[in-house]
């Protein structure tokens, strides 16, 4: 593609620097091949512009540039070069999201649940589906790992062009605050924008939970949807409203949609869903309020793209586990494991409410915090834990670049001041150790933080560690069997 037709296709001022063939795109200066266009990125870190000379000696066919560079290279000179990005990728794939309905979802938890809710919905309507979003990827039934919750703009155009080509005619993502403030997806539109909830995390990138907030409330704009989902129920609704067609759900406040007769039971959830002239009993096989809040969610994003409520309905009941997210392993014990993604304070206190109503032993709850991240949450999410469980360990997540027992000490200084029993065992394979072998009949213990993952990101390495595989080679050494 000619690089004039990609500086074209953008809606914002740029000058073109000469001419160039372009073959591919990357922002990594060290994944540069001959003929790529490369985006010189501005950073927290580091700066894409000092990089242009070794993408050029890499065979770079032409750079996208913020100021001029006195590199021998074609050159296009913007004044937002992550904006140029994410246009020139989907004028470069041949704008695969026109061809296919799309859905995109953000909000601090639940959107990860929300998307295979709404892809399994999509599928029993006869929609081909593709999925992009943190636990992995799918391109109909095709599953493959993903990266980041919303990738690169070259990364999310290339992606859907793949599900273009395989026939997809529908697509759901999520979308996460720091895409949206880093213009990873300005140009796209998506058929409908959910909003699920909003509560403290990322604050060390975002510094106050109303920047934060308003990164996520650029989403609810024309300039990205036509049409909003909103939970009512959410402080943060307000904010989110107001400026396209909305459609509210809730349970406690007034919405369009609304939950009735909830029960709330180990094995899932039942409700009535109402919408309109709708009425649909539902009967999950996945448990917990939020998952009320989250079937809501993907229900009515569904039913007012026109798809019938049997095939909500049969979408929704047919999901029986999301990977990562309350899920129970099988480990035939007299006491559960249960593994879950909670690593905010919110999520966390949602899961441990949720697994307090049908634990009838103790609860165990074994998690950590990440390294390099929000460090505000560390001693909130030990008060969590020491209030709301039995039995606390404490123990290593991805402590990346920080010393582990640098972290561990602060989320101590949450639990201390209740009083509650705990333990700190900075290897994680240990801690499940301890966890298992003080297992009782009828206590649950809850593995919190990792979730879907299957690494230990430790001093900068990504080590193997998968939660599932970590329980079952203990039971084996412990004398049982998970089969």
């Amino acid at each position: 593609m000619k690089l004039t037709e990609l500086a074209n296709s953008l809606p914002i001022s740029a000058q073109v620097f000469g001419q160039a063939e372009v073959t591919g795109l990357t922002c990594d200066s060290r994944k540069v091949s001959a003929g790529d266009l490369y985006f010189c990125l501005p950073g927290l870190r580091v700066d894409g512009h000092s990089f242009a000379q070794q993408a050029a000696d890499q065979g770079a066919s032409a750079l996208v540039v913020e100021r001029r560079l006195p590199v021998e290279l074609p050159q296009v000179l913007v004044e937002d070069a992550r904006a140029a990005m994410s246009y020139m990728a989907q004028c470069f794939y041949g704008y695969p999201a026109r061809g296919m309905r799309g859905v995109g979802i953000t909000g601090t938890k639940g959107k990860t649940t929300t998307s295979f809710l709404v892809r399994e919905i999509a599928r029993h309507a006869g929609y081909k589906v593709g999925l992009m979003g943190t636990v992995c990827t799918f391109i109909g039934d095709k599953e493959e790992p993903a990266s980041l919750t919303t990738p690169d703009p070259i990364d999310v155009q290339a992606m859907l062009a793949r599900m273009r080509d395989a026939g997809c005619n529908f697509y759901v993502m999520e979308v996460s605050a720091h895409a949206l403030d880093l213009r990873k997806l300005v140009g796209m539109k998506f058929d409908q924008g959910v909003f699920t909830n909003f509560s403290q995390d990322h604050l060390d990138y975002f510094g106050t939970m109303e920047t934060y907030r308003k990164a996520k409330e650029k989403f609810f704009t024309p300039f990205y949807i036509e049409h909003a989902v909103i939970n009512a129920d959410d402080e943060a609704a307000p904010h989110m409203l107001g400026k396209v067609e909305t459609t509210t759900f809730g349970v406690a406040k007034p919405a369009d949609a609304y939950a009735n007769d909830i029960e709330i039971h180990e094995s899932g959830v039942s409700f009535v869903l109402s919408w309109q002239d709708v009425k649909l009993s539902l009967h999950l096989h996945i448990s917990g309020i939020f998952n009320v809040y989250n079937s809501m969610a993907a229900a009515v994003a569904c039913l007012e793209m026109g798809m019938a409520p049997e095939k909500v309905k049969e979408g929704l009941e047919a999901v029986t586990v999301v990977p990562g997210r309350i899920e129970p392993l099988p480990t035939h014990t007299p006491y559960r494991v249960i593994l879950d993604y909670a690593h905010s304070p919110a999520s966390l206190e949602s899961i441990l409410k949720t697994i307090r109503e049908f634990t009838r032993g103790r609860l165990i709850c074994l998690f950590g915090c990440g390294g390099g991240r929000d460090k505000e949450k560390r001693p909130i999410m030990g008060e969590i834990s020491g209030r709301l469980a039995d039995f606390s360990i404490l123990t290593s997540d991805n402590p990346r670049l920080e010393q582990p027992m640098d972290i561990l000490d602060a989320i101590e200084k949450g639990i201390k001041p209740t009083g509650a029993p705990y333990v700190v065992i900075e290897n994680r394979r240990e801690a499940i150790r301890y966890a298992m072998q003080m297992g009782q009949p009828g206590d649950v213990i809850v593995l919190a933080g990792k979730g879907h993952e299957t690494y230990q990101d430790i001093g900068g390495q990504k080590l193997p560690f998968d939660e599932k595989v970590v329980v079952r080679e203990l039971l084996r050494e412990m004398g049982g069997s998970p089969e």
